[in-house]
């Protein structure tokens, strides 16, 4: 399925692998997901544009892709899929380019430096209705992530899902947790409609019907938690602890339903600090409730996503998600075999949210959890070991919440709020692995606790339920 789409590179400056330049690598080397990721540099931002247009699924976009080489490189690809591109600049000089599968494989016109940064300008058409299917589940019809668009009764917009694997669909990317980026969108919609991304809002201006909204984020976030939606919205603003800007969209039409249930994510965002010992990691924070059949819950980064916000019976998983801005953005996972660091954590803390508040008790989630395990590790494999990529978002928790549950009672809750703090606080806007998680927890516990969590995580039958 290669298409070969090229601008042609003339002149005695074109690209010759010299100098030791080689090719990066088209894959980072996931196991569970070998064929997203690229080798040879480092994102350190994206800046990509839409142009909304209202009856079309296509938009005419930008992505600048600011990176540095790790290596000399004569050429370097992107994850790309399910859009059309146009041109390819780097540093300013157009450049050879061509699709295969889901690279968009870029050849400069001159060799890139190792250790010097590059900028990589790309216009495409983004097409919301592409929906090719993951790789990682053959024979699917299409993913369960990807564009959200909606037409409904004269409202229309679009919101992304991208995790797992699905995020390239919005822009050209390296698209593997491992590297975070800081993310700005710049999004030009009918005047009538409001656009939403990551993190703050930068500027606004309005020509003619339509208005332009710039978002960007202060820190790096990984891609598979991006977030850019358009429809009609409401913005429900308040403070959080320590003078946080909270920030929440919502439907119009809903807003009465919803703005209880958004009143409280300042006391949630109170009660997670005092949990875990760290202030929250993001310069902002809030929910988007997008219009139409989202069906999901996203721990987008700084404005985490959920399809509905109606109901008091809603606000645990707003806590898990919240949980997830700390364990799964802030400190990503090394690899997808790391996962259950972010859903073992927002499990845990969301189950203790859900004990205190007397919504149900705590022995009773994890005994439940704990059923869930024995139920599914012999199907789907051990949470760092599994079996089927398509399990990474549903078999890592359960395994992850009971051990770290086990974890706690075995060395107290002090000095278990101490490792959650220590190992938060060391990979703050870094990665980490299961193996990072054993250091930090064997050095400040001041025991050896490596066995018991390597059983939990990597071990091939579900170990005894935990005493607590």
């Amino acid at each position: 399925m290669a298409t070969v789409l090229a601008v042609a590179a003339s002149g005695a400056g074109a690209a010759a692998e010299s100098g030791g330049a080689k090719p990066g690598a088209q894959s980072i080397g996931d196991r569970l997901f070998p064929y997203v990721g690229n080798g040879g540099y480092d994102v350190q931002s994206y800046d990509v544009g839409y142009d909304y247009r209202p009856g079309t699924p296509k938009m005419t976009a930008s992505a600048r892709v600011d990176a540095v080489a790790e290596q000399a490189l004569s050429e370097f690809s992107l994850d790309a899929a399910g859009m059309k591109i146009k041109t390819v600049t780097v540093n300013g000089r157009s450049a050879a380019f061509r699709t295969q599968g889901e690279k968009l494989i870029v050849k400069p016109e001159r060799t890139l430096s190792s250790g010097k940064a590059f900028r990589v300008n790309i216009a495409y058409v983004a097409d919301r209705s592409a929906a090719p299917p993951s790789p990682a589940i053959p024979g699917q019809e299409r993913s369960i992530s990807g564009w959200y668009d909606f037409k409904k009764k004269g409202k229309e917009g679009f919101a992304l899902l991208g995790q797992p694997d699905r995020a390239h669909l919005f822009f050209p990317m390296n698209d593997h947790p491992s590297d975070k980026a800081r993310v700005t969108f710049r999004i030009t919609v009918p005047k009538h409609l409001t656009a939403v991304a990551n993190g703050t809002l930068r500027q606004t201006t309005s020509k003619g019907d339509r208005t332009t909204y710039v978002y960007g984020t202060r820190d790096p976030i990984p891609t598979h938690v991006v977030q850019a939606a358009v429809g009609p919205y409401t913005e429900i603003t308040g403070t959080g602890p320590g003078g946080l800007p909270l920030r929440s969209y919502v439907p119009k039409d809903e807003a009465k339903e919803i703005t209880p249930q958004v009143a409280q994510i300042g006391s949630q965002l109170a009660w997670l600090q005092k949990r875990i010992g760290s202030a929250y990691p993001y310069e902002t924070y809030g929910a988007l409730v997008p219009q139409g059949p989202y069906g999901a819950a996203l721990e987008t980064a700084t404005l985490s996503t959920y399809g509905q916000l109606h109901e008091p019976g809603d606000t645990p998983v707003m806590v898990h998600e919240m949980v997830h801005q700390y364990f799964g953005n802030a400190v990503s996972p090394k690899s997808w075999d790391d996962m259950w660091i972010s859903e073992g954590h927002a499990s845990y803390y969301g189950f203790r949210y859900q004990d205190e508040k007397k919504i149900e008790p705590l022995k009773e989630s994890m005994e439940r959890a704990y059923e869930f395990d024995q139920e599914k590790r012999a199907e789907a494999g051990p949470p760092g070991r599994l079996k089927d990529p398509g399990e990474v978002l549903g078999a890592t928790n359960s395994a992850g919440v009971v051990m770290l549950y086990g974890l706690n009672h075995a060395m107290g809750e002090a000095t278990f709020q101490k490792v959650e703090k220590a190992f938060f606080e060391k990979f703050r806007h870094k990665n980490a692995s299961t193996q990072d998680y054993i250091n930090v927890v064997n050095k400040v516990s001041g025991k050896d606790f490596t066995a018991y969590i390597n059983e939990w995580i990597y071990g091939k039958k579900t170990p005894p339920m935990p005493k607590g």
